[in-house]
């Protein structure tokens, strides 16, 4: 198949079996993190190219019969300036230009490759216009691990227009890549609104972070059965009966994973307590809304990555452009706020369980589970760590979305500030899993102390693991290794999603 332009469309040969093929719709959260860690081989299915062909055409025969926003006329409050369709790279070049602020540090090579990802199978889903060889090139960088510089700054949730724009500058030749590179491509008229009309960027980040956050909460069911062993938790709190009576879905679901980590052969011991601390007894509780809020999250991040919500709309089956407000992102910026808040309840709950676990009355232990002579301070340090990630984690936690701005002469009057959520999403993310890592360093080593590993086949398993990974020293020593240590492995105590 060939374009307009009688160039080869991509995405015309057979994908390899484990390639990714975009088709402008059924792009997921998960396929975006394999994407971002590099080594998956992306191509565009031939529909969906053939598709970016006809809105391309359809743009074309549109921007000569009336008025298109950013293809005739400039953007913001130069809504109403008129420009001429024929000087593409004049025109559409100072808009990239003008647009690429390039403030703020670089980032990660792994968000820049799921921004790319998602605007590719953004431009696939055919609503913004684009000259198909702009499709090519975002294929061709990705199969090639081609990596441009874009910088953090510069985005309040009404479109990732500096980013992007650094982006598109790459791809046309103007700015450099941090790795690799693809041969330039040239402008056509319309170009540079139809890249830059894009939350790509946000996009990827509140990806990454709620998928990490995701993880760590599946992995915070094992952390938490650890520490009900090392303190004789009771039963009672995780019963199916308990959570029937009330059942909203995490908690639940918290409630079953528990009680699959714990209850086994039947054994249903009662615990060293008539009612255990919150941290045990209100974990489902607390821990469902997290869940819940994951779960929301991801249903409305599957539709942002897989819309056509370019401004201006072209839509090819009746061949008008449709002028609207759809670069809005408030919808994941409300998700995000409400993930970030419902974590830092968790994490409360974990911090309480590490004062828990460092208490002689419920342990049998001793104090802060010292091992060595009388005034050794054992893992006293680690509740300094987990309290200094929760108290970061609580900043972060605050809401993005009472803010706002009027910005272009007064056009732009409204904002998400979905970026901000983003990004103090990826900051939860961090602190939490310290929070999480210092809980489980602490209970497997009163596990060790007490020599009461768990029974239960699949508590058991984590348990071994963990216990060959963490150094077991008894005599006061720098904790910070066997910390990073288990933040690292908390990743491999997920289990099912």
């Amino acid at each position: 198949m060939t374009g307009p332009d009688g160039t080869a469309a991509p995405g015309s040969g057979a994908p390899g079996p484990n390639s990714l093929v975009i088709d402008g719709s059924t792009l997921n959260c998960g396929d975006v993190v394999r994407v971002a860690r590099g080594g998956v081989p992306v191509t565009v299915s031939p529909d969906a190219m053939k598709a970016v062909h006809l809105s391309y055409e359809t743009a074309c025969a549109a921007s000569s019969a009336r008025p298109v926003y950013g293809r005739t006329t400039g953007v913001g409050a130069n809504r109403d300036a008129v420009v001429g369709t024929s000087d593409a790279e004049t025109h559409d070049l100072r808009l990239l230009l003008s647009h690429a602020a390039g403030v703020g540090e670089p980032l990660d090579d792994d968000v820049v490759r799921a921004a790319m990802l998602i605007r590719l199978n953004q431009l696939a889903a055919a609503g913004s216009g684009i000259h198909p060889r702009f499709v090519t090139a975002l294929e061709t960088a990705l199969l090639g691990d081609a990596v441009p510089v874009v910088h953090d700054g510069g985005s309040i949730g009404t479109g990732d227009l500096s980013g992007l724009a650094e982006i598109a500058l790459a791809l046309t030749g103007h700015l450099r890549w941090g790795r690799g590179a693809v041969p330039p491509i040239p402008l056509a008229p319309g170009d540079a609104l139809a890249f830059l009309s894009s939350n790509a960027i946000t996009l990827a980040r509140a990806v990454l972070a709620g998928e990490e956050l995701g993880r760590l909460l599946q992995a915070a069911h094992t952390v938490t059965a650890l520490s009900y062993c090392a303190l004789g938790g009771s039963p009672e709190a995780f019963a199916e009966v308990v959570h029937a009576r009330r059942p909203h879905p995490g908690a639940v679901r918290a409630a079953a994973r528990m009680r699959q980590l714990l209850w086994h052969e039947g054994d249903l011991s009662p615990g060293r307590r008539i009612q255990d601390p919150f941290g045990l007894r209100a974990f489902p509780q607390v821990h469902g809304p997290a869940l819940d809020s994951v779960d929301q999250l991801r249903r409305i991040l599957q539709i942002e990555v897989n819309a056509a919500a370019e401004n201006p709309l072209i839509d090819v089956a009746t061949g008008g452009v449709f002028h609207h407000g759809q670069f809005s992102t408030a919808y994941a910026a409300l998700a995000l706020d409400h993930l970030r808040a419902a974590v830092h309840h968790v994490a409360e709950l974990s911090a309480a369980r590490l004062g828990d676990l460092v208490e002689p009355e419920y342990t049998g232990l001793a104090p802060f589970l010292a091992g060595g002579p009388a005034g050794s301070s054992g893992v006293m340090i680690l509740e300094y760590v987990a309290h200094d990630a929760l108290g970061r984690l609580r900043h972060s936690a605050g809401p993005v979305t009472m803010g706002t701005s009027v910005i272009s002469r007064g056009v732009e009057d409204h904002a998400s500030f979905t970026p901000h959520a983003a990004r103090s999403t990826a900051a939860a993310a961090g602190n939490y899993r310290t929070v999480l890592a210092c809980e489980l360093v602490a209970a497997v080593r009163a596990l060790r102390l007490a020599e009461t590993a768990p029974h239960g086949r699949l508590l058991a398993a984590s348990f071994s693991e963990l216990d060959g990974l963490l150094p077991e020293i008894v005599a006061d020593h720098p904790l910070g290794p066997e910390v990073e240590l288990a933040a690292g492995a908390i990743d491999g105590l997920a289990g099912p999603t």
